[in-house]
């Protein structure tokens, strides 16, 4: 008896595994179909979620000396602030951006569906030119038609969402942090001035109007792009393979799958760290911006130092690296989009055809009679195979695209936050700013740490305060004076001795680092600086600043109330010299040193504060002016704190606070008359000190000239 040879053994047992196969090759293909949506579900939620690794970012430290600052999709940090920030922009389920998301979603749905039905289509038609059917041609190709106006609303309506989205994200944050950084708390009189501070008291963040305009713009775009970029592919890839699994076989599904992942896994590596390079050049821009700003701010000092060349010079220097950035990146754009290209559109493409050959090539391996294969060969089914992978090779590709643009979403995700950070410490009373104090800065930093009381109180008291900057210096170690109301006090002192630091503790723009500070809210005092603040709006509202004209009427003030104010300080001309209350210009240009002081004056009249602090203020204007201003604040019942020079404001004041510029001060009372006339004797005595050398000389002169009379005699 002969026995069988291994070959022919072995292809008995293939043949019997392949019929086994196809028997329950259904049920096979149900599972196969069923994981392969698990499989584009779950893959894109860990490249999401960077768990998976499926991203195109490096892991990048973005900002010098910050080592929490990351740019990298797979960073867990990303993801922690990208959840705090979608907080924000998403505040609840019933919110409009939440509603606008669940429209959004079903127009991405809709659009899908109508993809798979012009798919269908496409093959009808061509299948209606091979049979040679002209009537059946004619009513596809009006279904073609037909289908143009959903297909092309959705299309618009998408767009229209996206932006929509985009500029609602913008709204919410912007609302947050402007909100936060410009108004005050609604639990208390204490004004957070948080954009001064963040100014002022802390280092890491230059350029927060870079930040809060171009950066924020920025992030809400990506992010409202990202949902469209990786929600719309991942369906599209997941039901156009399921179509396509049932035209082909889900054998075709698998092949496809693993060809696929295996030549983006290589696309993957070869990806640059978009993030970084976005990140990178949000600073940049940032700079150049701040450098503009600054030369804006200066232009005047630049002028007369005749500096243009050298300002032109730093500004160059930003722009060309912010030039040279650019370019290098879209030269790394140049050869990573023809690796995109060539692998996604060519080499996925061909992969289909391949695909598509899988049934003609392989039919009689799976089974499949003749008649089945050339139904599904013919044109109908060839051009709707042909049409659907086409679509899923887009999908895809587009879902690799997304990554690239998520890994640039990290990049603006990392400025922001940065920026949400800072705002967060600082209104916390968390500063980090470069101590430079010229006495060493490891004791001053241990005062830094220090915090105060600051308690509301009917009159102005300080117990034990020292005065500190923001960068470390110590000005007072420890202060203690009272002011109450009605007593006027007078400060005086050299340059950078702690006048102005004593009014910017008092106006809540620098903290207390120890000690008690008594005083009233913020609300009954007024600033009014050597060059006041005109704001943009009417000539009404630089008097009644920072009040509406409807806050104005409900106070019961009229316009002829504001021009008396303008008349005590002589300045009632200037309403019809301007052209009307309501005239709109840039007053800040229109109006002279000593209008704007004047107008100061006036804007303090209407307040009618319990505290004015008054720095220089009247330094453009005359005695005659001088006088009028401070005799109606007086009558008017506003106790005044002046920082000034002039011997002609001591009348005014009954107490004085006096730095020696050493770190001490005196704190007593003014007696006008007594310190006028010490004032006095001390300009004579300085008057006759000077003649002291001139004297001593002609006294050598004389003893000379006696001396040569003696020897003549002799």
């Amino acid at each position: 008896m002969l026995t069988q040879t291994p070959l022919p053994r072995v292809r008995t047992r293939l043949r019997a595994l392949l019929h086994v196969y196809l028997a329950h090759r259904p049920i096979v293909e149900r599972a196969l179909t069923a994981g392969f949506v698990l499989y584009c579900l779950g893959t894109t939620y860990l490249g999401i979620t960077g768990k998976g690794g499926l991203t195109a970012a490096r892991l990048v430290t973005l900002g010098k000396g910050s080592s929490s600052t990351s740019a990298s999709v797979n960073d867990p940090v990303f993801h922690t602030r990208l959840r705090k920030l979608l907080r924000i922009v998403v505040p609840s389920l019933k919110s409009r951006e939440a509603a606008m998301l669940v429209l959004h979603s079903a127009f991405l749905i809709a659009r899908t569906g109508l993809s798979l039905y012009v798919a269908d289509l496409d093959g009808r038609i061509v299948s209606s030119l091979v049979t040679a059917r002209p009537d059946l041609f004619v009513k596809n190709i009006i279904r073609w038609l037909l289908v143009a106006v959903p297909a092309t609303y959705t299309n618009s309506m998408l767009e229209y969402l996206q932006s929509a989205l985009g500029l609602a994200y913008r709204t919410r944050r912007v609302d947050t942090r402007v909100d936060a950084a410009l108004t005050q708390s609604l639990r208390s009189d204490q004004s957070d001035k948080l954009f001064y501070k963040l100014a002022n008291l802390d280092d890491r963040i230059k350029n927060a109007d870079q930040y809060l305009t171009v950066d924020i713009q920025q992030f809400s775009n990506k992010l409202a792009e990202i949902y469209s970029n990786i929600a719309k592919p991942t369906l599209d890839v997941i039901l156009y393979n399921y179509q396509l699994s049932r035209n082909v076989g889900a054998e075709s599904l698998v092949v496809l799958t693993v060809l696929v992942q295996s030549s983006a896994g290589l696309l993957r590596a070869v990806t640059p760290p978009f993030g970084k390079y976005a990140a990178h050049e949000a600073t940049l821009e940032g700079e150049l911006r701040f450098t503009h700003s600054r030369l804006l701010e200066n232009s005047e000092e630049v002028a007369l130092y005749h500096g243009e060349e050298y300002e032109k010079n730093v500004i160059e220097r930003g722009y060309f690296a912010l030039v040279k950035h650019i370019n290098r990146v879209l030269g790394i754009r140049i050869w990573h989009g023809m690796a995109e290209e060539g692998v996604i559109k060519w080499l996925w493409g061909s992969l289909g055809l391949c695909i598509c050959a899988i049934p003609v090539f392989g039919g009689e391996l799976l089974g499949m009679k003749s008649g089945d294969l050339g139904t599904r060969t013919e044109g109908k089914c060839f051009v709707t195979n042909r049409r659907l992978l086409l679509s899923a090779s887009d999908a895809f590709g587009r879902v690799m695209y997304s990554y690239k643009e998520l890994a640039e979403l990290a990049g603006y995700t990392s400025r922001v936050s940065d920026l949400f950070d800072a705002m967060d410490d600082v209104k916390a009373g968390k500063y980090q700013k470069k101590l430079v104090s010229s006495g060493g800065v490891e004791n001053n930093e241990k005062m830094l740490q220090g915090r105060g009381k600051i308690i509301e109180a009917e009159e102005i008291r300080f117990e034990g305060v020292p005065l500190i900057s923001p960068n470390g210096d110590v000005l007072v170690k420890s202060m203690t004076f009272h002011v109450d109301s009605g007593k006027h006090l007078l400060v005086v002192g050299p340059n950078g001795c702690g006048k102005s630091s004593l009014f910017r503790i008092l106006g809540g723009l620098w903290p207390v680092y120890g000690g008690t500070v008594y005083k009233p809210p913020n609300h009954q005092f007024t600033y009014i600086p050597q060059r006041p603040y005109l704001c943009t709006g009417t000539l009404r509202d630089q008097i009644i600043y920072p009040h509406t004209h409807d806050e104005m009427m409900a106070r019961g003030v009229t316009d002829r109330d504001l021009e008396e104010m303008l008349n005590v300080v002589d300045m009632g001309h200037m309403v019809e010299r301007e052209g009307g209350w309501d005239s709109n210009r840039e007053w800040r240009d229109a109006l002279s040193g000593g209008d704007k002081q004047r107008v100061a004056m006036a804007r303090l009249f209407y307040h009618r504060p319990k505290y004015a602090i008054l720095d220089e203020c009247t330094s453009a204007v005359t005695l005659e002016i001088e006088k009028a201003m401070y005799d109606h604040a007086t009558a008017l019942g506003i106790t005044l704190m002046t920082v000034s020079h002039r011997p002609s404001l001591w009348k005014y004041h009954s107490m004085v606070l006096q730095y020696d510029g050493m770190g001490g001060y005196v704190f007593t009372e003014l007696d006008p008359e007594k310190r006028l006339a010490l004032q006095e004797e001390k300009q004579d005595l300085e008057h006759k000190l000077l003649e002291v050398p001139k004297l001593r000389a002609r006294l050598e002169e004389l003893k000379a000239v006696k001396q040569e009379r003696e020897r003549a005699n002799k």
